[in-house]
């Protein structure tokens, strides 16, 4: 083919956000016609389509829902489509483009084929996936592996792929991927060498529809993983054990816990076992709750696969911190401990929060709710809470909701989020309680562009009021 036919030739990228401006960045760089469209239009996205335009790439803003009808002008001419994580897959428009032969992918298949003969680890579950990237991504760069994260969490890997096309870059050892199911819907060839599921619990329904179709997409990439590790304490998981691709089970209990023993478990004295060889104490890990033993396990098992001794991995956990949002520990007013646990977007998610600080508490929550049962949560908010602070779109329907559960600790509804957090300190005091955590239990989307956001401002909302020193 020539190169005047192909510039004739045009590669579509669907959304304006981190993953499209990647993604059109690295095909630029490969010669090829790029245009990217998005359906919102703001003066953020006018600049950064300045931008794009300035480096030859063509971006349309087209202030409306995405339709067949934006692609008419180059129906005839388009040789892919680069779908980003936020547009749903099942969209009608792109499942006609798909009816007529249209070759279409996401923005991460894009840059793993680019990036296939790097060894990689896929890491997907509805909570935990993100400390496990990240924890395992900071073992490994202490152990002398070069290695670079991205997906969901870190760099789009589009960026990834750009890079390691500088003669500069070092060559990477490793890449360690955070996958989310948005992510995982436009995935076909990527095969990881090593598959790591977290956690299941029902999420993502309003796009997904059914825990059948969320299951079953998760799945998939353990099915494409050459080694598969997962959690025996994760109870969906684990009824589901039959129906998953044979791998490594990792568990925090002992191993007579488990009708089927886990390779890794951990003996009444809190030592990590591989099997029958004990390797290090749990008290390594500086970071609470019971899920981030669970994330220690998984990341643990994972280190011993790529080839680790247990005391390298042990002095690389030593030095792990949380990850900020989640469970992230601000400071101390007056005896009240604060924390910032803006990553828990959904029920499950805030649950183990809940239980990870100490208590009794007042919990800010609310935002835009999603899909899912909240029961489990509002009995944890029964056991832990001496109140609760409600704020964002959802807080109406949160009250009614919790009020029908008999609770018997003071509800109060603010507009803000810095309201919320003042009120709560005085419920608070009132109420002897011993921590302040905001788990919103919800997207926050209604408020703010993501939960780095959120929890970004609520950080400074408690650095404004002296508490983080």
């Amino acid at each position: 083919m020539s190169n005047t036919k192909d510039t004739k030739r045009i590669n579509i990228v669907l959304g304006l956000g981190i993953s499209g401006i990647n993604a059109a960045k690295l095909l630029k760089s490969e010669g090829k016609n790029v245009l990217v469209l998005e359906n919102n239009s703001n003066q953020k996205l006018i600049d950064i389509s300045q931008e794009l335009k300035s480096e030859g790439i063509n971006v349309m803003l087209l202030d409306e829902p995405l339709n067949i009808n934006n692609f008419t002008p180059w129906i005839g001419r388009i040789s892919s489509i680069i779908v980003s994580p936020g547009i749903d897959w099942e969209h009608k428009a792109l499942k006609e483009l798909r009816r007529r032969n249209i070759e279409m992918e996401g923005e991460v298949e894009l840059a793993w084929k680019r990036l296939s003969h790097i060894p990689s680890i896929g890491i997907t579950g509805t909570n935990g996936k993100t400390t496990v990237t990240n924890m395992l991504n900071h073992v490994l760069k202490l152990n002398s592996l070069n290695a670079d994260m991205g997906g969901n969490v870190g760099k789009a890997l589009s960026k990834i792929a750009l890079e390691s096309k500088d003669k500069n870059h070092q060559k990477l050892n490793w890449l360690v991927l955070e996958l989310s199911s948005f992510q995982i819907e436009g995935l076909s060839r990527l095969k990881p060498r090593i598959g790591i599921w977290t956690t299941f619990t029902p999420d993502h329904l309003e796009r997904h529809h059914d825990i059948d179709t969320y299951f079953n997409i998760k799945k998939s990439l353990l099915e494409k993983s050459s080694i598969r590790i997962y959690n025996s304490d994760d109870k969906y998981l684990y009824s589901k054990r039959k129906e998953l691709p044979e791998g490594i089970w990792v568990g925090i209990n002992t191993k007579s816990y488990y009708s089927h023993s886990p390779k890794f478990w951990i003996d009444q004295k809190g030592y990590i076992f591989e099997d029958e060889i004990q390797l290090f104490h749990t008290s390594i890990l500086k970071i609470p709750g019971k899920h981030n033993l669970q994330n220690l396990m998984l990341v643990t098992a994972a280190a011993r696969e790529i080839g680790l001794d247990h005391s390298s991995i042990a002095k690389s956990i030593n030095s792990f911190e949380a990850i900020p949002h989640r469970l992230e520990y601000l400071g101390k007013l007056d005896k009240l401990d604060f924390y910032n646990d803006s990553k828990a977007t959904n029920f499950d998610s805030s649950i183990t929060g809940i239980k990870s600080v100490p208590s009794p508490m007042i919990l800010l929550a609310g935002g835009r709710k999603k899909k899912g049962n909240c029961l489990d949560w509002i009995e944890q908010l029964k056991q832990s809470t001496n109140g609760i602070v409600l704020f964002g779109e959802s807080a109406k329907e949160l009250k009614r909701t919790i009020l029908k559960s008999s609770y018997q600790g003071e509800i109060m509804i603010k507009h803000s989020l810095e309201d919320a957090t003042i009120y709560s300190i005085l419920i608070a005091r009132k109420t002897n309680s011993k921590t302040i955590l905001l788990s919103p239990a919800c997207a926050s989307f209604d408020q703010y562009k993501n939960y780095e956001e959120r929890g970004n401002h609520f950080k400074n909302i408690v650095k404004k009021y002296g508490i983080i020193k």
